[in-house]
């Protein structure tokens, strides 16, 4: 399961692939698809946003340009480097952090703050009872804790 196509992403490049490339890049597009999963969430081949579809193509171009992750390559004395920017994702398919901000966003999977009420199985919610405090103002005692009508 691909939410790119090959053809999509031949387009997005400037050579034409050969049969190992081809290969390498359909698997580049599962790949990037099942990041997208991973990130976001399981949309449906039909109706998967266009905006993953561009992310999942932008992610299997980058590997087929780059499949080794080199920053640097020299001719003359064979010199190659790698970056340590990508970390473990050098040199694979991967998202950048904005790319799986995007998926997050897509798929509703941000992270947010939220409040739980958390109670003790079977309990049962007690009438509030008043317990008048006496005021040095000579008026009526003050309720320590809520009443039926209030909880202050």
């Amino acid at each position: 399961m691909a939410y790119a196509t090959l053809d999509a992403l031949k387009a997005r490049l400037d050579w034409d692939l050969d049969d190992d490339e081809a290969r390498i890049a359909t698997a580049a597009l599962e790949d990037a698809s099942d990041l997208a999963v991973t990130y976001g969430r399981d949309w449906p081949e039909a109706s998967v946003p266009r905006l993953v579809r561009t992310l999942v193509l932008k992610a299997a171009a980058r590997y087929v340009r780059n499949p080794h992750g080199y920053v640097q390559s020299r001719a003359g004395d064979e010199t190659l480097a790698w970056s340590d920017a990508h970390g473990r994702d050098a040199g694979t398919v991967y998202f950048t952090r904005e790319e799986i901000r995007l998926l997050e966003d897509l798929g509703g999977r941000r992270p947010t703050l939220t409040s739980v009420v958390v109670s003790a199985w079977g309990t049962r919610d007690r009438p509030h009872r008043a317990s008048p405090v006496p005021v040095d103002y000579g008026g009526d005692p003050f309720p320590l804790y809520g009443t039926e009508h209030s909880p202050w």
